[in-house]
């Protein structure tokens, strides 16, 4: 009896401590991710695509 209860003891003690172990060991959050430089040069790029593919489309057509 007493060493099953020592079993308990040590598996409740085990699943509090690997938890708080893991989110130790996984460091600082990364920084937020810069939404300005890349993306907005690649926004821009895609319209000039699409105005690009449309004004060969009228030149098609004509």
């Amino acid at each position: 009896m007493k060493n099953r209860f020592l079993q308990l003891m040590a598996l409740a003690a085990t699943a509090c401590l690997v938890p708080t172990f893991a989110a130790l060991a996984q460091g600082p959050p990364p920084p937020g991710i810069p939404l300005d430089g890349g993306a907005s040069l690649l926004v821009a790029a895609g319209v000039a695509f699409g105005v690009k593919k449309l004004v060969d489309r009228k030149r098609r057509s004509r």
